[in-house]
């Protein structure tokens, strides 16, 4: 809308400020001079000023507005509408959508309506990132033994004790780093390896023979050895081409859509996983359109799109049905949400790491009564999390049941920005617009703090650093209690902790040579430390503090002890990348932790054998030596059989215990070890402070990261870059696809609305109980090889191995309509046992749900479904309500809906009816065979008290659950699509 109608039409154009020189509006709640907005939590300003903007007296009303202001005595009452700035889809909801965008075109077509009016009202971003399988992989475990601790790689001889790391840092922007020795090697072979042929002087292993890496799914970004890039990896060109075969005919239509539809942006495959690329580069954070700035929000159909909250944008996942919704310009309607105010205090402990800070806040959370529930951060402690560990808290939200976890804008988050894609004139707009609606935290006044309907306080110094172990990873022991613990696992019965080492045995030592020098082993001795970058320890500030930490105890003349077999395992190539970036991989290298490859290998018992003096020693003191790993696997025996005690610490703990050679030690009293100067030197001293990992993180993967992501962008992939697609303004249906076909939703469609046609004679196609959900109702999985929907695609001369899921055939009206109530878990009361089965009443015979109705249609009989409670639970999925609507079916007689399910409904014309209280099918003595006539009038209205006759004389109430006004529009109309047909028409 442009400017001068906003200002003329508008209910609260009295309320649009300006910024900058003018050029720049936007609506400003506290032009209210209302105080109760300065107490509203900053999520529900949020919703509010959404509200306020398009305010419109049909979707939103100023009675809307009034329910947000007064949110203390509405929460948990009012219905409010929330229009989001823009829409986030993967490809597996999102082609339904797009699919009926296509077909509306049609019926525009049809009726001699320019086609290019359909487009989404709301901005949508689609991102293909569901339909790439592994089809190749190679999986990657050096299969030389790992040269361990301190020795020299390709002489055996002991490490160097210089401080100064045998490898360094390129600095940035000066280009490819060198090989650690010679200068003719060059990496990124043809298959994306390391090409050994050519490098001069490759690392060997103890007896003198290059390793040998195979080729990996995830090869590295840098060649592990020589840390020089390498080039993409023929597994993942090959697997993308097997993407491009298997989804041709999805992938050209999303092109088509890209370029037929305003207001829609494809991110192509191969950029990146949905909420990543939502993350890195979709958010806006503020937009600006037609001059008017406002906040970003999104509601998105993957599960990972409450991770946005993380960033102050307000967003959280819904149903395809809802988001199509959106697309088209309805507002979300929600129940007005109560928010839980998180309170973090105190400081986090120096040893503390960001998992554990993660991990504590989302256990307390589970452990309140939070379901359904906003949650909002505030207090002094949350200043202390780093961006990445607010994106983690708030894509946990499926944890601890909340709607979502929202972190409000505070300079954090500004600080993060300036190391993303933002401009330095973005940053200030946004700073500037935050403040000026008072959206933006400082938590040093805790007079800014708002009104929440609940406070959870959580110390953070009560999340205190713990390793697992000794033998099962789920006996957790306090890192300053480990000392203690140990003793008391030495002299414990044998059992999931004990030993049971005699009393005169527990201070043996046993001395034993290595590299031409002495040293000697007793309990507790280190002999193992892996430091791995997987499942729970993938968080790059974990990865970076051990680097720091190395870096530190280097610079400071520490080492480990060249017995100890140390290893560095990243999970992918990015981590070899961001260390190698922000130069702490040479420090690790230093102190042995030398890239050994990618894949699992300490984990599962892929160790390098131990020297012979140490296992000898080992046996003879009948010693309970140890490992150390920061991996999630550490059974008694599993790193090697001689090492009896393994325990799993995070990635910066395993770094400290190898310098210190032990685990029968307390880092607050014992020091690491003594510089070479004869200063002792302790944990504390080497221990990275969370704001120099912060910074580091900050610095070297973020903005790696951004720059990344931006970079497939603008370069895009070739494959998809190739692809032809129609140029149409309709698209060219293919009649013999089984992906993609025109849905039977806009068929007979007239001009004008007709009003609402009784059901007459209807029988019954489904007789449900309790709980039906929305698995029941349409299967996400697999295809049967029984089902209607596989005797479909038979048909199509496809075979069994040709079906894939019911979730990539979503663009197909036929597959889907065949695969309702196609559960075999459905119990329907006609058949009486589980199945996907129902009775043809007219007939007697037992058939498929599908072809029953298909049966009916012929015979021209309507349908309705007698159900119990809580009809259509569970999540959101589109096909849930547009299934039964194919199928016929006119009305579902229930005794409660889950409420958004019943919203779905009426949005596909599908009439939801409730029993009375008190009153049920058993109560009412019907057998489900009768056929029943429901006459609607002319004036059904909101909440509308209808009778149900049937054919055996019967006749009981029920009441139309239709609540709104909106609702009540799109039932008439035969559902949302139709009603936004019927408008352009």
């Amino acid at each position: 809308m442009a400017y001068a109608a906003l200002v003329k039409e508008h209910p609260y154009s009295h309320l649009i400020d300006t910024l900058k020189d003018g050029s720049v509006k936007f609506f400003n709640p506290q032009k209210l001079n209302d105080p109760r907005y300065g107490k509203l939590p900053l999520s529900i300003r949020v919703l509010l000023e959404a509200a306020i903007r398009k305010c419109d007296g049909f979707y939103v009303k100023e009675e809307d507005v009034q329910n947000f202001l007064d949110w203390q005595e509405q929460q948990n009452v009012a219905e409010v509408p929330f229009p989001p700035s823009r829409v986030l889809l993967q490809d597996f909801t999102g082609i339904p959508a797009m699919v009926d965008l296509a077909a509306m075109r049609d019926a525009l077509v049809k009726h001699g309506v320019d086609p290019c009016l359909v487009n989404p009202v709301c901005p949508t971003d689609l991102i293909v990132d569901h339909s790439l399988q592994i089809d190749f992989s190679k999986c990657a475990i050096q299969n030389t033994p790992n040269p361990g601790g301190g020795e020299n790689q390709s002489q055996g001889a002991p490490r160097s004790t210089s401080s100064t790391p045998a490898l360094t840092s390129s600095a940035p922007g000066s280009g490819p780093r060198q090989p650690p020795r010679g200068g003719g090697s060059q990496c990124g072979g043809p298959r994306g390896s390391c090409s050994k042929a050519s490098c001069s002087d490759p690392p060997a292993s103890p007896g003198g023979h290059p390793p040998v890496v195979q080729q990996i799914e995830n090869t590295p970004l840098l060649c592990p050895f020589h840390l020089q890039p390498v080039s993409e990896p023929e597994t993942a060109l090959k697997s993308q081409e097997m993407e491009l075969i298997r989804n041709k005919e999805r992938l050209q239509f999303f092109k088509w859509c890209s370029k037929a539809f305003q207001n829609v942006n494809v991110v192509p495959p191969d950029v990146g996983a949905v909420h990543q690329v939502n993350l890195e580069q979709l958010c806006r954070v503020v937009h600006v359109s037609d001059g008017l700035v406002y906040p970003d929000s999104v509601v998105g159909t993957d599960s990972h799109t409450t991770m946005i909250n993380g960033l102050g944008v307000l967003g959280w996942g819904v149903g395809g049905i809802e988001a199509e919704a959106v697309m088209l310009g309805q507002p979300v309607a929600l129940t007005l949400p109560q928010v839980v105010g998180c309170k973090l205090e105190g400081s986090i402990n120096p040893l503390t790491t960001s998992i554990d800070v993660v991990l504590g806040i989302t256990k307390h959370l589970r452990q309140a009564n939070i379901a359904g529930r906003f949650v909002e951060f505030f207090g002094p402690g949350v200043a202390q999390l780093s961006v990445p560990d607010r994106t983690t808290i708030a894509n946990m939200c499926p944890e601890y049941n909340a709607t979502v976890s929202f972190f409000p804008i505070d300079q954090v988050t500004l600080k993060h920005f300036n190391k993303t894609n933002f401009s330095q004139e973005k940053l200030e707009l946004l700073e500037s617009y935050m403040k000026a609606v008072n959206l933006f935290r400082s938590y040093e006044d805790s007079e800014e703090d708002p009104l929440y309907s609940e406070v959870i306080e959580i110390q953070l110094s009560s999340f205190i650093p713990h390793v697992s172990g000794p033998k099962r990873p789920q006996d957790r022991v306090v890192v300053s209690d480990m000392k203690v613990d140990f003793h008391s696992c030495l002299k414990e019965k044998v059992g999931f902790k004990g030993f049971h080492v005699a009393a005169d045995r527990l201070q043996t030592q046993v001395p034993f040579c290595h590299a031409g020098k002495e040293y000697q082993l007793a309990h507790g001795s280190l002999v193992i430390a892996a430091v791995i970058s997987c499942t729970n320890n993938c968080n790059p500030s974990v990865m970076l503090a051990a680097g720091l930490l190395a870096k530190k105890a280097v610079e400071a003349g520490l080492g480990v002890k060249p017995y100890i077999r140390t290893s560095l395992a990243p999970g992918t190539g990015m981590v070899t990348q961001y260390l190698n970036t922000s130069g702490v991989l040479p420090y690790l290298s230093q102190l042995g932790f030398e890239v050994i490859g990618y894949g699992c290998a300490t984990c599962v018992g892929n160790t390098t054998p131990l020297p012979e003096g140490v296992v000898n020693a080992i046996k003879q003191g009948n010693l309970v030596a140890c490992g150390v790993l920061s991996g999630n696997r550490h059974f008694e025996g599993r790193l090697f059989d001689c090492v009896s005690a393994n325990y799993l610490a995070s990635p910066p703990l395993v770094v400290a215990y190898a310098i210190a050679g032990t685990v029968d030690i307390d880092f607050e009293k014992e020091p690491l070890g003594v510089t070479p100067e004869g200063k002792e030197m302790f944990l504390r001293d080497v221990w990275p402070s969370r704001e120099e990992v912060q910074q580091m993180e900050e610095d070297t993967v973020v903005s790696s990261i951004f720059q990344e992501l931006h970079g497939r962008m603008e370069k895009g992939n070739s494959l998809w870059s190739n692809l032809e697609c129609p140029e149409s303004v309709v698209f060219p249906w293919d009649s013999k696809s089984t992906y993609i076909r025109p849905p039977a939703f806009f068929h007979k469609l007239s001009k004008e609305v007709q009003p609402p046609r009784s059901i007459e004679h209807a029988h019954a196609l489904l007789f449900l109980g309790n709980k039906v959900t929305t698995d029941h109702i349409s299967p996400a999985g697999s295809i049967s090889r029984v089902s209607a929907a596989a005797k479909y695609l038979l048909s199509k001369r496809l075979t069994p191995r040709e079906f894939n899921s019911y979730g990539a055939r979503r663009g197909n009206d036929a597959v889907m309509t065949r695969g309702t109530f196609a559960s075999i878990k459905l119990l329907n009361r006609f058949i009486g046992k589980s199945g996907p089965k129902t009775l043809h009443i007219p007939s007697g015979q037992t058939l498929d749900v599908f072809e029953a109705a298909e049966r009916y249609q012929r015979e021209g009989i309507p349908l309705i479904i007698l159900a119990g409670k809580d009809y259509g639970s569970g999540s959101s999925r589109d096909w849930v309500a547009k299934g039964p609507c194919l199928l016929g079916v006119r009305a579902i007689i229930a005794e409660s809906f889950q409420k958004l399910h019943k919203s779905q409904l009426l949005g596909m014309g599908i009439l939801p009816l409730s029993f009375l209280p008190g009153q049920t099918a058993d109560s009412l003595e019907l057998s489900g065979k009768e056929k029943f006539s429901i006459s609607l009038p002319e004036d059904l209205g909101l909440g509308h008290a209808l009778t149900v006759q049937t054919s055996e004389g019967k006749s009981f109430g029920v009441t139309a659950l239709i609540d709104s006004e909106m609702d009540l529009m799109y039932y008439r109309h035969g559902g949302l699509l139709r009603y936004v047909a019927r408008t352009m028409i």
